[in-house]
């Protein structure tokens, strides 16, 4: 029995956006999963997060034995970890509480039990390095919301075994969800990165005044975000080189954008920029409430990600 397949029960440490975002999918893909979190009243705001997202798991597909009534909560850390197969831990994004609050997992948690975090600004090595057990501890990072985004990055830490890295990959394939290898950990992940390397020149070109923040959110959304929700970029330059592919793309086109790379440029970010933006976004948003949005995003993104599987864009 490979690990995926012995994975039953799940824990989720700490129950905010994130942490309850991955419940509601673990119950959906017909987990049992034991929730535990020390804030007041976490456990009924949890349960109303997951009564509001239950419609949408519905809509992607549940899995045999998916129900709302697996789920189970305490906010005692002992009793959360007893008997678990696999932990997903969304502490505070604290240095020194993390890495004692992971040894204090890797304590309690069986032996055989595999332990993410879904930091995203923490590297495994800060992490895992009061840990008695190092080797099983990996990061396992969503792109928000798990229960909707496939992405998960998983990286591990000097002493994450190769094992630890291959089970947690494996499993998170096996739920649906897309897992990528990162060889080297960085700040913030990739695809964060991404985002902040594309936002960079967003900021800079409003703040040169060469178009508005709503305008410049279309660039992006109705032009190469349109291509992006079928294939990345990579692959996309391989369609741009037309029947030459991605080899005449890079004999014939890559050093014009090489040179268009040196161009792009660094914004000051200050209060005035992000008046600007703040300004910009309220006017796109038209009176449309966050959760509103939300909504209406991830009910495209499912329909996205439904037409994409359909046409075996996986």
């Amino acid at each position: 029995m490979s690990f995926a397949q012995s994975v039953k029960r799940i824990a989720i440490v700490g129950t905010g956006v994130i942490g309850s975002s991955w419940a509601a999918l673990y119950l959906a893909r017909g987990f049992e999963v034991i929730a535990v979190d020390p804030a007041p009243k976490a456990e009924d705001a949890l349960r109303e997060y997951i009564e509001r997202e239950w419609p949408i798991l519905q809509k992607i597909g549940l899995s045999p034995g998916a129900s709302r009534e697996q789920l189970t909560f305490t906010t005692d850390l002992k009793q959360a970890l007893d008997g678990v197969d696999f932990v997903q831990e969304n502490g505070p994004e604290r240095p020194d509480f993390k890495a004692k609050f992971f040894a204090q997992i890797d304590a309690y948690a069986p032996k055989t039990a595999i332990l993410a975090s879904s930091s995203s600004g923490l590297t495994m090595d800060v992490i895992q390095a009061e840990c008695a057990n190092p080797e099983r501890c990996v990061i396992g990072h969503p792109f928000n919301p798990p229960h909707v985004i496939p992405l998960v990055e998983v990286v591990g830490g000097s002493k994450t075994s190769e094992q630890t890295i291959e089970n947690a990959m494996q499993f998170y394939n096996s739920i649906g969800k897309k897992a990528i290898r990162l060889h080297k950990a960085l700040p913030g992940h990739v695809a964060n990165r991404l985002q902040a390397a594309l936002y960079k020149e967003m900021l800079y070109l409003v703040q040169e005044g060469v178009l508005s923040v709503e305008d410049c959110d279309a660039a992006v959304s109705f032009g190469p975000g349109v291509r992006w929700g079928c294939m990345g970029q990579s692959l996309q330059w391989h369609l741009g080189g037309g029947t030459g592919g991605i080899q005449h793309f890079m004999e014939h086109l890559m050093d014009p954008l090489a040179g268009l790379m040196k161009t792009l440029g660094c914004p000051n970010v200050d209060d005035a920029l992000k008046q600007t933006i703040i300004a910009g976004v309220l006017k796109e948003a038209n009176g449309r409430s966050v959760s509103a949005l939300t909504d209406d995003e991830n009910s495209v993104m499912v329909s996205l990600l439904a037409l994409r599987k359909e046409h075996g864009l996986t």
